[in-house]
């Protein structure tokens, strides 16, 4: 059975590309546009890994990956940020809220399989 991936963006190019990389390395994709539809689809979904956008419209990646790691059903799930801002207060702030690992947009489909390989 292949690994369900949930991929959170609001960015449709970013959700097409991703899904394309992820599904053509094996993976099963969910996506969903925005961080409370993410939340959501966590729950429904529980995917083996999520990735999901830092800057998004309703609650940001941030708010959405704090209330995924609060949740007892879902916090084992690793959560990869992703981002056009790579500082070391973007970074702090994910590890902050339970950010597994930060993947920096725009991504190669190298990178989004090193990132998924890692972590499962």
């Amino acid at each position: 059975m292949s690994k369900k991936i949930l991929l959170v963006d609001d960015s449709n190019t970013i959700r097409k590309s991703g899904k394309m990389f992820l599904e053509q390395a094996g993976y099963s994709v969910v996506l969903a546009e925005d961080g409370f539809s993410g939340v959501e689809r966590a729950a429904l979904d529980i995917p083996d890994l999520i990735f999901i956008d830092v800057m998004m419209p309703n609650i940001d990646g941030y708010t959405a990956c704090a209330a995924i790691k609060k949740n007892p059903v879902l916090r084992h799930i690793p959560v990869v940020m992703l981002t056009s801002k790579d500082t070391l207060l973007d970074r702090a702030r994910g590890s902050l809220v339970g950010a597994d690992l930060y993947l920096i947009k725009p991504f190669n489909k190298k990178g989004l399989i090193e990132a998924v390989e890692s972590l499962i």
